[in-house]
């Protein structure tokens, strides 16, 4: 099999029931499976992919292993050269997964690659969760050609070149499965939120490079699992992203920026709590307790990524704080 598109799903029948028939649609390719990777789920999906999508394998998991942890159960049960990680409230377009495959081909350096990723719900919008590619700031916060924090711009066409990312948005990121399985797949002790952007480190520090497609084009919901007003998602963001720093920056760097973010984080959540934003104040405060409670276990994982490491710091990291833009300079693009 040369490329398999696997929708990792969880209860999500209402959005396959929306998205499934453009993704057949769009995706009858030779040598291209659709593969529905279900995550334990109680509600009718499987049933309802079997009955009306018959052309879609499904691959039944037997509880909900995560984000992460769901695809890498899928992955190690696929063979195929190309692996497809697509959300399932994802919208395709016409040939939306010809431009990236052929680009893969033609250029063996590349390990994954993203479409143009448009917001659903006001489709002339980039979307949050990926936009024109994703980026990393000096201070580890991501953003986006598109997506500056809370900010995502029109798409007028100014991100309409291919170009290296940082990483490359899990809502919709084709990659190449032995360099997904030689860098050690989604951090499944992530569960959930950033860990696309930490497997993309991992493939970039090994010598590999990112790109986004814009040719290609997809439109994405976003919030399925977890709303954006979810107090939960504002845990897993800040917790993920101090695990990521500490998984992967070299060592001349790591206690320098750790200390930055520090009083970073503690200031966010200052701000919740001046604004009334209880909830969100506590999953800060949790977030960074939980990650000096952990840290230790993940220290054998930073040793490995070290040790593997080809480039020790990638280019691709921009050397600017967004914070200091956004809030400061009011840069929204």
């Amino acid at each position: 099999m040369k490329c398999a598109v696997i929708i990792l799903n969880w209860n999500g029948e209402k959005y396959l029931d929306q998205f499934l028939p453009s993704v057949v649609e769009h995706t009858k390719i030779d040598g291209v499976q659709v593969i529905l990777a279900d995550n334990g789920s109680t509600d009718n999906s499987i049933e309802l992919t079997r009955r009306h999508y018959p052309e879609i394998k499904v691959l039944p998991l037997d509880k909900n292993y995560g984000f992460a942890e769901g695809y890498n159960q899928a992955i190690n049960q696929i063979e195929a050269e190309y692996i497809l990680l697509l959300n399932s409230d994802v919208e395709v377009t016409p040939h939306w997964l010809e431009p990236m495959l052929n680009y893969l081909d033609e250029h063996k350096d590349i390990a994954a690659c993203q479409p143009k990723i448009r917001a659903y719900n006001n489709r002339t919008h980039f979307e949050h969760a990926g936009a024109a590619g994703g980026m990393l700031d000096k201070f580890g916060y991501p953003y986006c050609r598109g997506r500056i924090l809370g900010y995502a711009e029109p798409d007028n066409g100014q991100y309409d070149t291919i170009q290296n990312i940082f990483w490359a948005s899990g809502a919709c990121m084709l990659v190449r499965r032995q360099d997904y399985i030689n860098a050690g797949g989604l951090d499944k002790d992530f569960f959930a939120h950033q860990e696309e952007i930490d497997l993309c480190w991992r493939l970039l520090c090994r010598g590999k490079k990112i790109v986004t497609i814009p040719q290609s084009v997809v439109y994405h919901v976003g919030g399925a699992s977890l709303s954006y007003q979810s107090p939960r998602k504002t845990y897993l963001n800040f917790r993920n992203n101090l695990f990521l720093l500490y998984k992967n920056l070299p060592q001349n760097k790591l206690c320098t920026i750790l200390c930055i973010r520090f009083f970073m984080d503690y200031i966010a959540a200052m701000q919740f709590l001046l604004t009334g934003q209880w909830g969100y104040f506590k999953a800060v405060l949790q977030a960074r307790y939980d990650y000096h409670k952990d840290k230790s276990l993940y220290r054998p994982k930073r040793k490995e990524n070290l040790k593997n490491a080809i480039v020790p710091y990638p280019e691709e990291i921009c050397n600017r704080s967004i914070v200091w833009d956004y809030y400061i300079r009011h840069k929204r693009h």
